[in-house]
């Protein structure tokens, strides 16, 4: 699809949640922590493919986080859609909320050792992290080459979904928007938290509404913009009954069932 030229309305945004990676399959906490699909978080991103494609939607360009599971999530779905070739950018404000200390932990066995209440507080409240990361621990950002080049204040130790938001926005109004001034659609796969953060600012949503926003795994929501970047209308593609089966999922997270995860 080609370019319209600068400054025309913007047009189709596509936002994508990858699906099952193999952490979610052990039921462990996984933030910024790089693992691939599991086998059906595969089959979920080939179906988002077939669904877009169904829909008549054509990205012209795709924003990924920097994590493998969202990356291969977006590989799948567009060569579904025979349109691998499109241009691609990346970026950490993307990334999935950083879990601090909890990331790698089992969550069935971290809400008997805390409290289901007290995990619900780190999992799902807007503005209370879990504990931090210390600085010299291997799993801090710092350690990883893909975010050697920020500067250190800007690697998290632990984020709540408020700082996700606050990290997210700047990459919306700088990235994305242009390309939707650009392109008549733009794919965005990225994670539950970074696109909870997107979907709040889209929507108007109030910190207690995003805090209820569950967003199901491997289906494309789909918004139509008006000049102002405000949704005339927005949609998930599919089947009614399996979205809500998945969304269902996502909200059982906070008892540390075994579910598509973060």
């Amino acid at each position: 699809m080609s370019s319209r030229g600068p400054l025309t309305s913007p047009g189709t945004l596509v936002l994508l949640r990858h699906g099952q990676s193999t952490w979610n399959l052990e039921n462990l906490f996984t933030g910024w922590h790089d693992v691939p699909l599991s086998e059906l978080g595969v089959a979920e991103a080939k179906e988002a493919g077939r669904l877009m494609h169904a829909a008549g939607l054509a990205p012209a360009i795709v924003h990924t986080s920097v994590l493998v599971r969202a990356i291969q999530t977006s590989d799948l779905a567009l060569a579904e859609m025979n349109r691998t070739w499109i241009q691609v950018r990346r970026s950490w404000r993307l990334n999935e909320r950083h879990y601090g200390a909890l990331q790698g932990l089992n969550k069935r066995q971290t809400a008997e050792r805390f409290g289901e209440d007290k995990v619900k507080v780190w999992r799902r409240s807007y503005d209370v992290r879990p504990p931090a990361l210390e600085a010299q621990d291997e799993r801090h950002p710092s350690h990883d080459p893909r975010y050697a080049g920020l500067p250190p204040e800007l690697l998290p130790s632990a984020e709540c979904l408020k700082d996700v938001v606050e990290r997210m926005l700047p990459y919306w109004y700088d990235a994305i928007v242009p390309d939707l001034l650009r392109e008549e659609c733009v794919l965005v796969s990225a994670h539950g938290n970074s696109l909870r953060a997107l979907v709040k600012h889209l929507d108007g949503l109030t910190d207690q509404q995003v805090v209820d926003l569950d967003i199901p795994t491997g289906v494309p929501r789909v918004y139509e913009l008006d000049p102002d970047f405000k949704p005339r209308s927005s949609r998930y593609l599919g089947d009614p009954n399996e979205i809500e089966r998945r969304a269902a999922a996502v909200r059982n997270q906070a008892s540390g069932s075994k579910s598509p995860s973060r």
